[in-house]
C-alpha cells in the first residue's frame, strides 16, 4: 500500500539511504482507463494519447524487443476499429508523448512519487520514450525537448533529484541525453558493458579499451552509471554478430542460458564459473571506471540463477538472507511466493546467503565491502580526468586518476598469467606508489607484480 511505502521511504532516509523508482511512461496498460477510453470513442481526448494507424507501419525484425515472444508492433483492436504500436507486449500500448497533453501527465506522475519522497527516477526504455516511429506529428527536436521538460520539473520541485536514463544505444546517440547537464543526469552505460564482457570473452582489455576512449565527455552534472548486470538480459545489441559470438562461447556456451537472440540471461557469478578470483577482479574493474557503480542485487554475495524459469525471471529470484524458510525473503508459504526461491545444492539459499557471508572474513561479501569503503576514499574516480596507461603488456589494463591531490593508479590483468611491470614503464619512477585494495600488503618496489586475473589499487603521491 502507498501507507507501506510511506513508511519505507521514512525508513531508508533515517539510514542514509536514497530511493529512486522506475518511471515507465513509455506505456500503460490495455487495461488502463485511458486506453479503455481512446478506443471506445474516436473523438475522445483520450484517442490522441496513444499511437494508431489504419495499417500497421513497416517496421525490422530488429525493432522487434522481444524476439519470440512478440512477432509485431502494431495489434488490431476490434473496438478502435485501429491498429495500436507497442514497442513491447501487446497489452502494453505506446503512450504519444508528442502529445503535451501526455507530457503534462508524465509530470504529475514524478510530482506524485516526488511529493512521496522519492529522490529520483530510472527512465525505463528512455530510447523508445522520444523515438517518433508512428507518431504523425513527432518532430524528434520536440521529443528530445520533452527530456529537458522533464529535468526542469523535477528539479523545481527537489533539486537534487535525478533522471537515470536506460538507454542501450552508440557514443554518438549519446548527446541526445546528455546535452550540456540540461537532460538526465545519468545514463547506464551500456555501450561500455557490453565491450567489457567482449574483452573478458577475448582475455585483452583492447574492446573496453576503445570502448571508454569512444565516450563523449560529460560535465559535473552528469554521471556514467556502469554495471555488470542488472535485473534483465546482458544485451550484446551494440556488438557485431562476430563478437556476440565470442560472448556467448564464453559466458552462455548452451541455447538455453540465450534469449532473443542477443543477450545472455544468467547471473555473474555462474557466468564467471563462480571463479572468486575473477569475481574480484571484475568488480575490481568496475570500481575502478569513470563513473558510478552499480552492484545488483545478490551479486554481493555471489547468487546464483535459475534457468528453469522462462526469460528474464531466470536472473529474478528471491533475495537469499539466511537460510531460513525461503531464503529469509518470506515467511509466506512457498506457492503464494510471485518470484522464485533458488534451492539446490549449488547456489541454493542454504549454501549461498547473507547471514553466512557475514560471518565467513574470507568471504566475497565481505571482500565487496572493502571495495566498497576503498572506492569512497578515491573521489578522483568519479570526478577526475581518466587517463590510459599504454606498456608493452596487451593483456594488462592501466589507467589512473588525478582530481587536486588526489591521484590513484589501477592495473587489472586480463589474461591467467601472471605479469610483472615496471615503475618505469609506468611512468611513476619519481613517485611513491600506496597499495590500497590488496589482501596481502605488498612492498611497492620498482616492480609491481600480478598474479593471473590478478588486479592492483595503487595511491600515487609525490
Amino acid at each position: 500500500t502507498l501507507g507501506d511505502f510511506a513508511e519505507f521511504i521514512k525508513l531508508a532516509t533515517d539510514k542514509g539511504l536514497r530511493v529512486i523508482i522506475d518511471l515507465v511512461v513509455n506505456h500503460t496498460s490495455i487495461e488502463h482507463m485511458w486506453f479503455q477510453k481512446a478506443r471506445r470513442d474516436k473523438n475522445s481526448k483520450y484517442r490522441n494519447y496513444y499511437v494508431w494507424a489504419d495499417e500497421p507501419l513497416a517496421f525490422e525484425r530488429e525493432n522487434l524487443m522481444f524476439v519470440g515472444e512478440e512477432d509485431s508492433l502494431w495489434t488490431y483492436d476490434e473496438e478502435a476499429g485501429q491498429y495500436y504500436l507497442h514497442r513491447f507486449y501487446k497489452e502494453q500500448p505506446d503512450l504519444n508523448v508528442s502529445n503535451p497533453e501526455v507530457v503534462e501527465e508524465i509530470k504529475k506522475i514524478m510530482s506524485f512519487w516526488l511529493q512521496m519522497g522519492v529522490s529520483g527516477f530510472r527512465v525505463d526504455a528512455a530510447e523508445i520514450l522520444i523515438e517518433s516511429y508512428g507518431m504523425n506529428k513527432g518532430e524528434i527536436s520536440e521529443l528530445e525537448g520533452v527530456l529537458e521538460e522533464m529535468r526542469s520539473y523535477i528539479n523545481s520541485i527537489n533539486s537534487d533529484a535525478i533522471l537515470l536514463a536506460e538507454t542501450n544505444i552508440n557514443p554518438d546517440k549519446m548527446c541526445v541525453y546528455l546535452d550540456e547537464g540540461r537532460r538526465m543526469h545519468m545514463l547506464f552505460n551500456f555501450y561500455v558493458n557490453q565491450h567489457l564482457f567482449l574483452a573478458g570473452a577475448e582475455q585483452k582489455p583492447d574492446a573496453l579499451v576503445k570502448a571508454l576512449l569512444r565516450l563523449p565527455e560529460t560535465d559535473e552534472q552528469t554521471q556514467w552509471l556502469n554495471f555488470l548486470r542488472h535485473h534483465d538480459e546482458l544485451s550484446l545489441s551494440l556488438l557485431t554478430k562476430e563478437e556476440r559470438e565470442k560472448v556467448f562461447e564464453r559466458f552462455a556456451p548452451q541455447e538455453e542460458m540465450r534469449i532473443y537472440g542477443r543477450g545472455i540471461r544468467r547471473r555473474l557469478a555462474p557466468m564467471l564459473d563462480w571463479d572468486k578470483t575473477l569475481l574480484k577482479m571484475v568488480h575490481s574493474l568496475l570500481f575502478s571506471l569513470p563513473g558510478v557503480p552499480l552492484v545488483r542485487y545478490g551479486d554481493e554475495i555471489a547468487m546464483g540463477d535459475d534457468l528453469s524459469q522462462k526469460g528474464r525471471e531466470s536472473v529474478r529470484t528471491v533475495m537469499q538472507w539466511s537460510d531460513a524458510e525461503n531464503g529469509g525473503f518470506s515467511t509466506a508459504p512457498r506457492e503464494q511466493i510471485v518470484k522464485t526461491v533458488i534451492d539446490n545444492e549449488q547456489c541454493g539459499f542454504k549454501k549461498i546467503n547473507v547471514l553466512a557471508s557475514q560471518k565467513d572474513p574470507d568471504s566475497f561479501y565481505n571482500w565487496m565491502l572493502r571495495l566498497i569503503s576503498i572506492r569512497k576514499q578515491c573521489p578522483a574516480i568519479g570526478m577526475g580526468v581518466m587517463n590510459i596507461i599504454e606498456t608493452s603488456h596487451k593483456k594488462l589494463l592501466i589507467h589512473t586518476y588525478k582530481h587536486g591531490e588526489d591521484q590513484v593508479l589501477m592495473l587489472h590483468n586480463f589474461s591467467r598469467e601472471k605479469i610483472v611491470v615496471t615503475v618505469e614503464e609506468l611512468g611513476m619512477k619519481d613517485f611513491r606508489l600506496a597499495d590500497l585494495l590488496v589482501e596481502d600488503l605488498q612492498q611497492v618496489t620498482n616492480k609491481l607484480e600480478l598474479q593471473g586475473k590478478g588486479y592492483r589499487w595503487l595511491r600515487v603521491y609525490q
